[in-house]
């Protein structure tokens, strides 16, 4: 009698390695490559089948469509008049600086289609499997603290629009920590409709972004015929003069002003494989973000000057939130359409933005116990600890502090993500292997010490010079470390090209022959795949 075989552990199966090559270089797993549980998978990091990838260009650009047209990018430009600029250096800065992050958002957004994986699992081929949850857990933590903000912003401008309906009474409720009870319950009740939404998973994402893009920037539009009606035209903000002009006095604010605005989206240049995972093709994730992006931003951006510069001719100061203007309105019908726009336009960004990723981060800490629903409700409740209503307490606080600190860190990771994707690998992975221990990427112990130096050389050049102005800031004047206070004005610019450089180098010299050697042979089995012809084909 022969003895039965003992089963395998579920994590550790012996399966034939390969993947499945479409025609245009799209790949997915090999039947059977890929364990459909263990320590390293679940069924939100594995990747998306070729057959689930459907999202067209239409459905990338209404997704930036959906995430630019909220009120913190309405205000982004006020920000920047509050420091001294006219509205053509405003909008200017941040036309450029969506130019900017658009590049490292497309070289990383390219593995999303091509390979149909998130964020953490891409990372696990700079930082090796254990080593990923170092940059998912930045990028995580940096997405609960702007799910936060969004929120809180969201739940005042509900609060403002329902005391314009239902009278002074709601205004002067009864304050609980500094603040009337019903902001605190519109802000709640917006928490966890968004956490409802988000629930119901990424399909339900697309549909409510594909009409949500739309309806927004018709209330947009909206609001500036509204203005312009009002106004007879516009004017005297328009014919403001920069504080600053175009000296001296314009870049030491232009640059840090710049990192800032990159800083906005520089969350996104991490994680867009979280939602190009979904692309039908790399065509659609490019001419989707183009399109969406830079000219999304940037229109936006001239709205709120426009309407704002309206706001100053009919009220005689200008109203940069557009809530408190909406507020203005005398109808009701107005007040109740500015409310929903202002639900559906936060909703879009921050589910988008601020909730998907994090939720595979987090997932990617323990995929046998987090899953995607689950790390969507852990981001919900970090994203109200942590205070949110304070960090957008000022305008030096928000773009110089906030933003200048989080890009300088976010731009290090996605040095490293290019460096190791685009030029050690040619762009080209084994996707086994980035699930199984053991394996091209497991490294050492499951970290590669090279992308985690890299890491802290880059953070510490963009962010150790950190300096705020004396009482409008956490820093001390003279910066953490005085001698790196020059480069804290650029410091995304700094950590990325620091982290891009030191990564690729250590990776090509001796001390990095493993990578080397992954790299050739990442590149050679790419290469049998486009030898061996045909259809949808294993490799």
């Amino acid at each position: 009698m022969s003895a039965t075989p003992s089963p395998l552990p579920p994590e550790l199966p012996i399966t034939p390695p390969g993947r499945l090559t479409a025609p245009d270089g799209r790949v997915e797993p090999a039947p059977g490559a890929i364990p459909a549980h263990g320590r390293y998978v679940n069924a939100d990091l594995r990747p998306v089948p070729l057959s689930e990838r459907r999202w067209t260009t239409y459905n990338f650009t209404a997704l930036w469509i959906g995430m630019a047209h909220n009120i913190p990018s309405w205000t982004l430009a006020s920000g920047l008049v509050a420091l001294g600029m006219d509205w053509k250096q405003a909008v200017l800065t941040i036309a450029l600086a969506n130019l900017v992050v658009l590049v490292p958002m497309l070289l990383t957004g390219h593995a999303g289609p091509k390979y149909g994986i998130p964020f953490p699992v891409l990372a696990r081929a700079s930082f090796g499997l254990r080593g990923a949850n170092l940059p998912a857990l930045v990028r995580a933590a940096v997405a609960c603290c702007w799910f936060g903000i969004q929120t809180w912003i969201g739940g005042q401008g509900i609060y403002v629009l329902l005391g314009k309906i239902f009278g002074g009474d709601w205004a002067r409720a009864t304050s609980v920590g500094g603040y009337p009870w019903t902001l605190w319950l519109c802000f709640l009740v917006f928490w966890a409709v968004e956490l409802a939404i988000i629930h119901r998973g990424m399909e339900t994402l697309r549909r409510f972004e594909n009409w949500a893009a739309p309806f927004v920037l018709v209330g947009a539009l909206a609001l500036l015929g509204w203005m312009a009606a009002k106004a007879g035209g516009f004017g005297p903000l328009l014919d403001q003069p920069s504080a600053l002009g175009w000296g001296e006095h314009f870049w030491p604010v232009f640059f840090p002003s710049l990192m800032g605005m990159i800083g906005f989206w520089a969350t996104l240049s991490l994680n867009i494989p979280d939602f190009t995972r979904f692309g039908a093709g790399q065509r659609a994730q490019v001419w989707g973000q183009t399109l969406g992006l830079p000219t999304t931003m940037t229109a936006f951006a001239l709205l709120s000057v426009l309407v704002t510069s309206g706001s100053q001719a009919v009220y005689g100061a200008p109203i940069w939130d557009p809530v408190a203007l909406a507020g203005k309105s005398d109808s009701v019908f107005g007040l109740l359409f500015a409310l929903v726009t202002v639900l559906i336009a936060t909703i879009s960004v921050n589910l988008a933005a601020n909730v998907v990723s994090p939720a595979y981060d987090l997932a990617h800490l323990a995929p046998k116990f987090i899953t995607f629903r689950t790390g969507a409700l852990i981001t919900g409740v970090v994203g109200v600890i942590i205070l949110p209503w304070k960090l957008t307490a000022t305008p030096e606080l928000y773009i110089f502090t906030w933003l200048g600190v989080v890009g300088g860190l976010l731009g290090t990771v996605a040095g490293i993500l290019i460096a190791d994707y685009w030029i050690i690998r040619r762009t080209v992975l084994d996707l086994a292997d980035l699930y199984r221990p053991g394996g091209r990427y497991w490294y050492t112990a499951g970290w590669n010490w090279r992308a985690v130096l890299a890491f802290a050389v880059g953070g510490l050049l963009a962010v150790g010079g950190s300096y705020s102005q004396p009482g409008k800031g956490p820093f001390p004047a003279h910066g953490l470390i005085p001698f790196l206070k020059p480069l804290a004005d650029y410091g995304w610019a700094v950590g990325l090209a620091t982290a891009l450089t030191l990564y690729t180098l250590l990776m090509a010299t001796g001390s990095g022959r493993a990578g080397r050697t992954a790299g050739r042979a990442d590149r050679a089995s790419g290469g049998a795949a486009r030898a061996s012809g045909g259809g949808a084909r294993p490799v």
